[in-house]
């Protein structure tokens, strides 16, 4: 029998939600990467389901611009033509996963680490679907920020991981103009 362990994280204020724009998907200041891609394994956290509702409704209930929208789906296609060239099966599009990555996008906001700003790992948001995670800061295009994760071993291996079936896409921007991606993997 699985233990059920549901997370919960303290909403972020309504004032501060309508201060920032999430969007399912490109900044032009320099570019910066996280120096690690992160990766679960699948017997780590096993027995335990986590499942951040708070916070997946809170990156749910967001905005998006047909813009970002475009930069997510162009990043997407990106991924899916490189890994369909090296003879790997294309990833579909997960909607948990997007949700996932709308959390994480905005969580690096304040802690740009795979773990999150409470301290716990990454894939606590939906345990159920987070296998793998690569995230980026800065960027103000798709074709900056595939081409800064392929040039980056760790995060080109999630990309080109075989196992991975699914994925997920998202950009948060803050009110500076700054630009969080987070692009999560699963299974």
């Amino acid at each position: 029998m699985k233990k059920l362990k549901v997370k919960r994280i303290v909403a972020v204020a309504l004032t501060a939600v309508l201060t920032f724009t999430l969007v399912a998907c490109g900044a032009t200041k320099e570019a910066v990467i996280d120096d690690q891609a992160a990766t679960r394994g699948i017997e780590e956290g096993a027995g335990e389901i986590w499942i951040d509702n708070q916070a997946i409704a809170l990156a749910g209930s967001a905005s998006s611009t047909q813009a970002a929208v475009d930069a997510c789906t162009a990043v997407f296609n990106m991924m899916n033509q490189t890994r369909a060239a090296q003879g790997l099966a294309t990833l579909a599009w997960s909607e948990p996963l997007t949700d996932a990555a709308r959390v994480r996008a905005q969580e690096c906001r304040s802690s740009f680490s795979h773990t999150r700003p409470d301290g716990s790992a990454f894939w606590t948001v939906d345990s159920n679907v987070q296998y793998g995670e690569n995230l980026a800061k800065l960027y103000s295009s798709a074709d900056s920020v595939y081409t800064a994760w392929m040039n980056s071993p760790t995060h080109k291996a999630n990309i080109m991981d075989g196992g991975y079936k699914t994925v997920g896409i998202a950009v948060f921007q803050d009110d500076g103009g700054n630009w969080y991606w987070a692009q999560e993997f699963g299974y």
